[in-house]
């Protein structure tokens, strides 16, 4: 900690942070909310409150200010002079100025992916890093306003080298308890599987959540009295002031543990007049402390996070343990933050498919290629337009669905122009590895249009081991020759697409090396109308003709899945699947006890039974020699497509939802249900962050007896990559391509949430329904997804979920090429001298400066999780890529801020009694 005023023994310490909660987005677009633009919406400009603030600091060298979102202070930063950014540095230097958190943004912790999350935080810690020095690196997190939060945050946060962790929400009955117990700081063991205390985290929960004591706001924003002082004026209030702080800060005392206790003093948006505050607590600071001289036994003082964390670790105490997570959050008996789990789908998987393209994509190919990624012969590449996207985008009102529609449309817009600006990075890349400078075509939209299906198909795997992938493409012929790299023939087959604009649909499987390329080549061979090969039948089975790996059943009257079998390991579940909606209906005056409606961040249906869309389904089936589909109907707007790949050992339902009806002005919320035979005994599992798994058990919290309300949206957890359900025979896991919500309400089902329309607002600050329609869907947008479900014996589940959730957060890039190739072209590809072993994944591969990467290898199995693959693995650097040469490494901590012999963290020791790796490479690149 660079500067820390003292504090007094055997007094009441009272730590007062001036602090501002700068949104990155969410009723106003992060450009307005920095300008100041759009205040009939909301009064914010963030470019005032930094000016205002710096200037405060400068008039007394006691006061303090701490500061968060580097997204904003970054853009504030390059608008200043010199002489300024001499005068900012001097305030960090001397403590007066300090950052927290640091991030480009406070992430949403229910809706991140930890990839993206590791992003953001590094592109933040890094400008901090480089601009102020040590005293510029956060030693504190700082999530005060999360809806809710996760495990592997916690674990991120002390591999990225934090002392601590504070934040403002949580459970309303869990706050009650800790409250009582003096357990509102706590030390949070974050993973089962890394040796405490790695990822043991100092963890205090704020006592406002993260606003002022009630009577103690001075911004312009409030309406709370200045501080009158002078006795000769009217309404002199000193003594009334110090007495109700006195009995505040009392009665805060009561409930935490030690002789310090910390006040947020600012809250959204605040200190764009920083004069009002600091004026009014330079006084607050001096009448409560001329009382020492009377016996009073209450010290107030400037603070930060950090000064008050240090004084938390002085007092040397034990600390209560915590091992799950802190979902779901109820700020009521009635009012589950549960619904923004799967607020905005589109955006949601929006978000999952840019984090592809550019975490991995992009930057992995600048790498391999070179210098010649980023001026080459289709202009000048750039990463970091997609990068600064990607960041705002992990922000706790973006991917998380709680903004304003506008900011919504505001962050899609920013991540479709990072990606135009990365594609031509790409195509340069492509063209140096290759040796071909054919224009290269991207089909963003694959899901609906006509591609511009040219002769070649360029397929790049950011993974590292080799991938079979099933392409499918929209085309209007009828018969296409596909051919690999080699020129040897692939099976392909055209069917009947009953959607977008293409009338047929070219599939075939692709199979890409490890961190490389291939190339297919595609000849249209027949024109004309489409095939009639479909078959319209109810099936009664789907299974491929010499079936390897699963078999599906159905049930000939209804039409709905009914079995599930591995014929591996010679194991069949029942299994049924059917869509459902629930509702908020305001007028229904049996809506429970309460008229909280169902919103952006609130799912609070009226009923625990939900409402059948139907109870059969129309179905149709296809049968080719690599794929089997049953597509079936379930209303006008629900609608499904199991399929089943020769060689898959997973089952892909594509479902397709919406638009939802609301013509009956009815909201609703649209889940899909898998009921099965499997007797889970209301256990089931959860991913944190697309990393660790958590067991979540129906009706019941870890630390505390809980009091269930609401029988569904209690029980829904964020599910970010996969969820599973077991016993000790067989387990069902659901690997998802984006963040959704889900639980298992009944004892052998899982849930989860696709779509949700709503009419009502929550009442929790957007202030506007969730109803989203656009001008391709004006009657109300419409979602598709995929959910890939394997059945496998527990004890080796995880070896089929873990690589196969990573092909769908990380699938491979297709790119088109028209006309015929050079004769000299580079077909095949890869940047690997050979496939990393299946428990190791490549998770960074960036560029970082002229002659060094930054890379990041991590461990992707839990230690209890597979007997194959939870061991430890050594991996030989040296041996690793094909086109660099390692010359020297360094390891760093996970956010590459410290050197990791550098790092040291507070030790903490609690009541009670497989990591990341960070590496620098030194290389040049070796010429083909």
């Amino acid at each position: 900690v660079c500067s820390c005023h003292a504090t007094k023994p055997n007094m009441l310490n009272v730590h007062l942070v001036p602090h501002t909660h700068d949104d990155v987005g969410w009723l106003k677009t992060v450009d307005q909310y920095f300008y100041g633009d759009r205040n009939d919406i909301q009064h914010a400009g963030v470019q005032y409150i930094l000016d205002s603030v710096v200037d405060q600091l400068l008039k007394n060298p006691d006061r303090r200010f701490i500061y968060v979102e580097t997204a904003f202070f970054y853009r504030w930063w390059k608008q200043q002079s010199s002489s300024m950014q001499q005068t900012v540095k001097k305030l960090v230097n001397e403590g007066r100025l300090e950052f927290v958190n640091g991030g480009w943004c406070m992430s949403d912790e229910a809706t991140t992916h930890y990839s993206a999350v590791i992003d953001q935080m590094t592109m933040g810690l890094r400008f901090l890093n480089e601009t102020f020095g040590p005293c510029g690196r956060p030693r504190v997190a700082w999530h005060i306003d999360p809806f809710g939060h996760a495990r592997e945050h916690a674990s991120m946060f002390a591999q990225m080298g934090y002392d601590g962790f504070f934040f403002g929400r949580l459970d309303y009955q869990d706050r009650a308890r800790r409250r009582r117990d003096k357990e509102q700081e706590l030390l949070w063991r974050a993973s089962d599987s890394l040796t405490p205390p790695m990822a043991d985290l100092f963890t205090g929960i704020l006592p406002n959540g993260y606003n002022p004591p009630e009577g103690f706001c001075w911004d312009q924003s409030c309406d709370d009295p200045p501080i009158r002082d002078d006795p000769d004026l009217e309404d002199y209030n000193v003594d009334d002031v110090v007495r109700r702080f006195l009995a505040i800060a009392n009665s805060q005392a009561i409930v935490y543990k030690t002789d310090h206790i910390i006040m947020t003093m600012g809250s959204d948006f605040q200190y764009e007049n920083a004069n009002l505050w600091y004026k009014n607590l330079d006084k607050l600071i001096h009448y409560v402390n001329a009382l020492q001289a009377n016996g009073s036994k209450v010290n107030v003082l400037y603070s930060t996070p950090s000064c008050y964390l240090q004084e938390l670790h002085r007092a040397n105490l034990t600390w209560a343990l915590k091992m799950d997570d802190f979902f779901p959050y109820a700020d009521d008996a009635h009012d589950f933050w549960t619904g923004y789990f799967t607020s905005r789908p589109a955006l949601k998987r929006y978000e999952r498919i840019s984090n592809s393209n550019l975490q991995v994509t992009c930057n992995q190919l600048e790498v391999l290629s070179g210098p010649a990624s980023r001026k080459g012969p289709f202009g000048e590449g750039d990463s970091q337009t997609m990068k600064k996207a990607m960041a705002v985008a992990q922000h706790h009102d973006a991917v998380s669905g709680t903004e304003k529609q506008h900011v919504a449309n505001d962050y899609a817009r920013r991540l479709a122009h990072g990606w135009q600006r990365c594609q031509v990075l790409v195509s340069n890349s492509l063209a140096a590895l290759s040796g071909s400078s054919a224009e290269r075509m991207y089909c963003d939209n694959l899901n609906i249009s006509v591609c511009p299906l040219t002769e070649s198909i360029n397929v790049y795997n950011p993974l590292a081991r080799p991938v079979t992938w099933p392409v499918r493409l929209p085309v209007n012929g009828t018969a296409y020759l596909v051919s690999d790299a080699n020129g040897k023939s692939v099976d392909c087959q055209v069917s009947v697409r009953n959607r977008g604009f293409a009338v047929n649909e070219l599939v075939f499987q692709v199979q890409a090396p490890p961190l490389g390329f291939t190339t297919y080549s595609v000849s249209l061979l027949q024109d004309g109308p489409p095939p009639a090969s479909t078959q319209h039948r109810t099936p009664t089975n789907l299974c491929v003709h010499l079936p390897q790996f699963l078999r599906v059943t159905f049930d000939p009257d209804t039409g709905l899945l009914s079995s599930l079998s591995n014929l591996e390991t010679k194991q069949t579940i029942k299994l049924t699947q059917n869509f459902y909606w629930l509702v908020y209906n305001a007028s229904d005056g049996n809506n429970l006890q309460s008229d909280q409606p169902s919103g952006a961040y609130i799912f609070r249906p009226n009923s625990s039974t939900p409402f059948l869309i139907s109870k059969t389904a129309k179905t149709e089936s296809i049968q080719t020699s690599g794929v089997q589909e049953v597509r079936q109907w379930f209303a006008p707007w629900v609608s499904q497509v199991v399929r089943l790949y020769t060689d898959s050992k997973a089952l892909e339902l594509e479902w397709t939802v919406g638009p939802v009806p609301i013509d009956d002005d009815l909201g609703k919320e649209v889940i899909t249900r898998l009921d099965t035979s499997i007797k889970t005994s209301q256990y089931f599992y959860t991913d944190s962050n697309g990393r660790e798994m958590l067991q979540r058990k129906t009706d019941f919290r870890p630390t505390w007896n809980l009091r269930q309300s609401e029988p569904i949206a209690g029980n829904y957890y964020p599910i970010n990559s996969r969820a599973f359900i077991k016993d000790d025979v067989d387990q069902l896991t659901v690997v998802t391509d984006r963040s959704q919500g889900g639980g298992s309400i009944h004892n052998g089902s899982l849930e989860i949430m696709l779509h949700r329309r709503l009419l009502y607002d929550d009442v929790r600050g957007v202030g506007e329904p969730l109803n989203e329609t656009s001008n391709i869907f004006p009657k109300g947008l419409v979602v598709r997804g995929r959910l890939l479900l394997s059945l496998d014996r527990p004890p080796s589940a995880a070896d089929a979920h873990r690589p196969l959730a990573q092909e769908v957060v990380l699938q491979p890039l297709l790119t088109f090429t028209d006309g015929d190739l050079h004769p000299n072209t580079q077909l095949e590809f890869s940047g690997l001298q050979a496939a990393l072993p299946p428990a190791v994944h490549l998770l960074t591969l960036t560029q970082w400066d002229k002659d060094s990467v930054l890379l990041r290898l991590e461990h992707q199995f839990q230690s209890w999780e597979s007997k194959l693959n939870s061991q430890p693995v050594t991996v030989n650097l040296q041996k690793l890529f094909s086109t660099l040469e390692v010359l020297g490494v360094s390891e760093l901590n996970l956010s590459a801020n410290q050197w990791k012999d550098e790092m040291t963290r507070f030790h903490w020791t609690p009541m009670t009694g497989t990591g990341h790796l960070n590496l620098f490479i030194r290389f040049y690149y070796i010429s083909s």
